[in-house]
């Protein structure tokens, strides 16, 4: 896979698994341009500095000035629009109110249908574009005591599909990857008695993302990725 001089965005390009797919792609000499919110997150991100990679500062990727900002700063023609960003929240049904589905809604879903609109506006006949969705959009069930991110992260999954065969006649392939719990120091402090092993690692995660969003993907199109390794 080579992504010279392409021009990728990565939302989410801080966390422990954007940071492993921004690694991948300027390895592979992308241009990446990563939006973030907070400045504790810009000190602790490895790849700052780097001549290949734009840095902006947003509030919020719900906001569609902030989601215009980051396209504006990414040039073109974009290649590739990855969105990993979003959060994560525990709860009953009967114990979520409104504003707590929101903030589901807005970091998961909302983001990433902005950013999607964003990026096949700007993409100039061909283009990949690869979502994050998890193992619950998957298996509902899973989603038990977690209902309002599942629903945030399924929504994420009929996004994928449904735009993927929107634009399909214009050369852009859209896809998503659906993990389980990763391997990453905060998972491991949060559930130290899970058999750690059986976790996917971001490192392994990533390379299935750099795939799909790859010229050497020329076919695949509307595919969740279970990527859940040995759990």
């Amino acid at each position: 896979m080579s992504f010279t001089d392409k021009h990728v965005v990565v939302t989410g390009g801080t966390g422990a698994l954007g940071t492993s797919v921004v690694g991948s792609l300027l390895q592979q000499g992308a241009h990446c341009v990563v939006p973030y919110v907070h400045d504790a997150e810009l000190q602790m991100f490895p790849h700052r500095g780097q001549a290949h990679v734009g840095l902006v500062p947003v509030r919020n990727l719900a906001d569609e000035g902030d989601v215009a900002r980051v396209y504006e700063a990414a040039g073109a023609p974009l290649w590739a629009s990855i969105h990993i960003a979003g959060g994560f929240a525990m709860g009953k049904v009967a114990d979520t109110d409104k504003s707590a589905l929101m903030a589901q809604l807005d970091s998961n879903l909302i983001s990433c249908f902005l950013c999607c609109r964003a990026a096949v506006r700007v993409m100039q006949g061909e283009g990949r574009i690869v979502n994050v969705a998890a193992r619950p959009a998957l298996e509902p069930r899973a989603g038990a005591g977690m209902s309002a991110y599942t629903i945030a992260k399924g929504g994420i999954a009929a996004l994928t599909v449904a735009l993927a065969e929107e634009v399909a006649k214009d050369g852009i392939l859209v896809n998503a990857v659906a993990p389980s719990i990763m391997d990453t120091p905060a998972n491991r402090a949060a559930m130290p008695k899970a058999d750690h092993a059986t976790w996917p690692k971001v490192e392994e995660v990533a390379a299935t993302i750099l795939f799909l969003a790859s010229h050497d993907n020329r076919v695949t199109r509307g595919a969740i990725v279970p990527v859940y390794g040995k759990a």
